[in-house]
């Protein structure tokens, strides 16, 4: 008879220490069981988690990819908008030249076809320079010319500017400015700049014979102005991005007069640039909008009167010995003929080497250099001409499509003493001609 601590085991007598033994190589395999379930479970973790990570890369990278499709999509339209805006204003050029010169045009239309052509000339450089301007901005180059500035007279510069804009469209302008006079530290050419910005602006979302409004104030240590519509207004959705790069919101751009979208970029960039801040609202679609101007009112120490007493004397015309050197015939027979009737005696080329040779003969006062000529460029032709008597006594001015602060920079390093960018302001050469 088995004792009371034997147990039968499918028929075999298992003694209490067996019983023991089988219970322990039991808990033995559960646990070996369990660390191997461990540690296929912590793999399966790792996995997880490279997974994870894995796909937040692919994640972030489709993310880059879709901004680079959408800043590539943004600068294709830009591109394709600047070809559009570059463009336009030929077409009445081209048309007002046939005019002009038609044997039948009477006085008034040919005076008419120089108004075309002198205001989309006019128009083509104000695209040019706002593309040199916002480049400035965002590379940090963009000088400021600080001055006591008056606040009427800076509005009513941009006005001057914006003007045929709002006449052609017959909108009422209200300007809103106090009696006495308000002075504040600005570059007033930049602030007129922005301003006359918004105005344009505001006459090409609104609709004909709308409402604009401009107002000027003293707020506390700052100078506020704002400018107001009743024109098409802005969402809400869209108000965020009103001043970003190369963008115009669709419901604008469906009504836009032209524009490569960068002007709210720019004017933005100017403003804080002067330390200030620049902000647009709306009530929405059709409810108009507002741009509301921030400058700091600060005044410099050495500030003096804008405004003399004394009337100006004007300047005593100079007849001047000029050399213009040009490889575009059309550019330096037209800037000949218009300082001839100024009354100066010119003579133009349209090469290096030549250029360098008539200087030689004619020994001018001032010559007018292209840079990209053949043979010699225009500052191997400065350098040249500065190594003699007659070069250093002579004005040079570069004259160039050229217009970045580096392109100026190696014009001064070349012997230049003036740079300036194609098309150029009649009025500011012939300034530089009374010396």
């Amino acid at each position: 008879m088995p004792s009371n601590g034997d147990k039968l085991q499918h028929g075999t007598r298992v003694s209490p220490g067996e019983d023991v033994d089988s219970l322990l190589r039991a808990l033995q395999r559960t646990e070996a069981e369990l660390t191997a379930a461990r540690s296929a479970l912590e793999r399966k973790t790792q996995e997880l988690v490279h997974a994870l990570a894995a796909h937040k890369e692919v994640e972030a990278e489709l993310h880059q990819q879709r901004d680079w499709r959408d800043a590539d999509r943004r600068k294709d339209e830009f591109l394709a908008t600047l070809a559009h805006e570059l463009r336009n204003p030929l077409a009445p050029i081209r048309q007002a030249a046939l005019i002009s010169k038609a044997p039948g045009a009477t006085d008034a239309q040919k005076r008419w076809s120089h108004d075309v052509i002198d205001r989309q000339v006019q128009h083509m450089s104000l695209l040019l320079d706002d593309l040199l301007d916002i480049s400035r901005v965002t590379r940090g180059t963009l000088a400021l010319r600080m001055q006591p500035t008056d606040l009427a007279a800076v509005i009513e510069s941009a006005v001057e500017t914006a003007r045929p804009t709002i006449d052609a469209k017959r909108h009422i302008l209200a300007v809103d400015v106090p009696s006495e006079a308000i002075q504040f530290t600005a570059d007033p050419l930049r602030v007129a700049q922005v301003l006359s910005n918004l105005l344009t602006n505001a006459a090409k979302y609104t609709d004909p014979e709308g409402q604009i409004r401009i107002t000027g104030r003293c707020e506390r240590e700052d100078v506020v102005i704002r400018v107001a519509d009743s024109g098409i207004g802005i969402s809400a959705a869209a108000l965020p991005r009103v001043f970003n790069m190369f963008s115009q919101v669709h419901s604008m751009t469906d009504r836009s007069e032209g524009g490569l979208g960068i002007g709210l970029a720019l004017a933005q960039g100017l403003i804080e640039l002067h330390g200030g801040t620049i902000e647009a609202n709306s009530a929405g679609l059709g409810y108009g909008s507002e741009f509301t101007v921030r400058l700091p009112r600060r005044m410099a120490a050495h500030a003096t009167k804008l405004t003399s007493n004394s009337p100006a004397t004007p300047p005593v015309p100079l007849r001047r010995r000029i050399l213009i050197a040009d490889d575009n015939r059309d550019s330096a027979e037209t800037l000949a003929a218009l300082l001839r009737m100024e009354g100066h005696e010119v003579t133009s080329v349209h090469d290096g080497p030549v250029a360098l040779s008539v200087f030689s003969d004619i020994k001018p006062e001032v010559v007018l250099l292209d840079i990209g000529m053949p043979g010699l460029t225009g500052y191997e032709v400065a350098r040249k001409m500065r190594q003699s008597a007659a070069g250093l006594a002579a004005r040079l001015i570069a004259i160039t499509g050229w217009g970045q602060d580096v392109d100026k920079e190696r014009a001064f390093a070349a012997g230049f003493d003036y740079h300036l960018t194609k098309p150029v302001d009649p009025r500011r050469l012939i300034e530089l001609l009374r010396f």
